[in-house]
This record gives structure tokens, sequence and C-alpha cells, in this order.
């Protein structure tokens, strides 16, 4: 049953795979070595068993909290961003997800409470579903995976219906199938022994007015600041890294600082069309040369885009709006040599 349920996500982590089984608990895990390769596999407990963790993302910060935790008398066994967590929740509780900087969703098992806590990323960047009757709670990083546990069944939601074809999206924690939720960004999610369930919030954006008055220049330097430690923080990899190039500004001018911070030649990928009309090939070759980056060019045609549609629908668990799901598709499953 956990295996079926691991198997419909095979394709987010075909490097490894894991699990952990306690009484009516289990986790699984699907895993793409990014960072610790030899080392980080999942799931990770802390140093006695008692906390495990499944998790699906990177903290960028993790090296600095590393160095605190161990101050503080953590022994870590692997090189992983992952077992970071695993001593935050043991030194901070519920709080540790205030720590972290990054893309994340993860589940910890708490063996000591029997306690299930799950959180996800601020923005939302990583997906977390999950499915509660009262009785069995399910979760995982795509619906599938819940779909796949015995009894569960594929029924439309109809209440969401109005507000996708509005807005191309579900602002709220429902989805498209009914009994299925999606935790919301910034939030956490805890359920004790007693099937008592809690989502909260840990976070939310401040927009605080400015009132100092200070000069153009001042926020033209902070933003060019905080522009690079954002892009040095994402270059953290134990594997080769490539990046997705539009040519317009936004992609450029990551490429441009990414260039700039590892001081040599990165590998940039961009997806164009046969219609000229439609593709940015032109504008990603005109940056890609003037950062003498190592290019490499997807063209995706007519035939392709439509034949494509019934695959993307599976893999993102809903209708597709955005046309650039595509885009991002043909590129990311690119196959020639870098």
């Amino acid at each position: 049953m956990l295996e079926e349920m691991n198997r419909q996500i095979v394709h987010r982590g075909p490097d490894d795979d894991g699990f952990f089984v306690e009484r009516n608990v289990g986790l699984a895990m699907r895993r793409l070595s990014i960072i610790d390769i030899r080392t980080g596999y999942q799931p990770i407990s802390n140093e006695d068993e008692n906390i495990w963790i499944v998790y699906n993302g990177e903290i960028y910060n993790h090296q600095q909290l590393r160095a605190d935790l161990e101050a503080r008398g953590h022994r870590y066994r692997t090189k992983s961003d992952t077992e970071t967590i695993v001593h935050l929740y043991e030194e901070y509780g519920r709080d540790c997800v205030k720590h972290l900087r990054g893309m994340f969703a993860f589940a910890i098992w708490d063996r000591r409470t029997r306690h299930l806590f799950i959180g996800r990323d601020r923005l939302g960047i990583k997906p977390l579903y999950y499915r509660y009757d009262g009785k069995t709670f399910l979760f995982g990083s795509e619906i599938k995976a819940i779909l796949a546990y015995p009894g569960v069944k594929a029924d439309f939601n109809q209440s969401t219906l109005a507000e996708y074809l509005a807005f191309g999206y579900i602002a709220g924690p429902e989805t498209m199938f009914a009994g299925v939720q999606k935790l919301p960004a910034g939030h956490t999610l805890e359920l004790n022994e007693r099937g008592e369930l809690k989502v909260e919030p840990y976070w939310d954006l401040s927009l605080r007015p400015d009132t100092d008055h200070r000069p153009r220049s001042y926020y033209v330097k902070t933003y060019r600041e905080l522009l690079e430690e954002c892009v040095a923080s994402h270059l953290m990899s134990d594997v080769p890294l490539g990046m997705f190039l539009s040519g317009g500004l936004d992609s450029s001018a990551i490429a441009a600082l990414a260039t700039k911070i590892r001081r040599e030649p990165i590998e940039t990928f961009s997806v164009g069309y046969g219609e000229e009309t439609y593709s940015e090939l032109r504008y990603a070759r005109r940056v890609a040369e003037h950062l003498g980056s190592r290019h490499h060019e997807v063209r995706l045609s007519r035939e392709e885009f439509f034949e494509t549609l019934p695959q993307l629908i599976w893999h993102e668990d809903e209708p597709i709006v955005w046309p650039s799901s595509a885009s991002l598709y043909f590129v990311a499953r690119w196959r020639g040599s870098v």
C-alpha cells in the first residue's frame, strides 16, 4: 500500500526510495539527489531515532544553521540539509520552520509524543496535499499518491470549478478532488494521536509603508545586494547546475549574477517554437552570447505541444492553464550532453 503510493511519484525522485513504518504510521520517500549524494538518504532520524523526517526541497541556509546547532550539542551523521531540519525540530519544536530559508515541504514523525508535524515553505514553492476523513490521514507531494490508497475515489469537487475558470487557479486550500486539500503556503499542520488536526500560519508578508524617504540610489543598491545574495544561495549543489533562460529581464539578470558569482561559464537552457512570432530563442541566444554561457536550445513543434497536454495534466493533477507549462516540461526533460 505505502509502496504503491510511493510508486506513483517515482518521476519526482528516480535516484532512491526509502520507508519508515511503525504500527499505524508510514513514511515513504522518492529522492532526487542534489545535496549529500552519498549519505543523504531518507527517511532520516535524529541520534536516538525518535524523530523521523521525509522532506522535499532545499534549505539554502542549512550550513549556517548546522554550525549553530552543532555548537548547541547536536551531532550530525550526514552532510545533508534534511538532517538540519531534524535537529532544528529538536531544538525549537514547531518554531523550526521560522529558521528555514528555502523551498520545502516536510513531514516529521515524533515517536516520543506520537505526533505528526508538517511544514510548507513561505511561498508554497513545494507542494503538499493531504486527505483526512477523521480516521485516516494521507499526504503526498502529488494528489495521485493519495488516490492510490485503497478506497480513495477521484471524485470531482464541483465547488472549485467557477474559481478555476475565472482565475486559472484555486486560491484556498481546496483542490479539484473532493476531500483532498493542499497545505497553504507558510503554514504548518499538526496531527496528534487523538486525531486532532490543526493547521496554522507561521508567516505572512509584511507590508510596512516606507517613511524614511531614502534616495533612489539606496533602493537600487539594496535590491541588487539582496538579489545577488539570493542567487548565490541557490547555487548550492553537489551536482551540475543549469538554468532556464528566456531572454527576458528576470532570467537574464539571474544568469548574469550566476556567471559573476561562479566566475565560470554556466549552462543555460531555452525552449522555443517553430513559429518565430511565439519564440524567444533569439533573445535568449543574445544573452547567452553576451555572458559566454554553454547554451542549449530545445525546439517545440505545434504537434508536440498538443500531444503532450494529457501527460502534463497527469503530472500537475489539474487542467493546464499556462502555455509555459509545456515549454518548461520539454526543456526540463532535455537529454543532450552538457
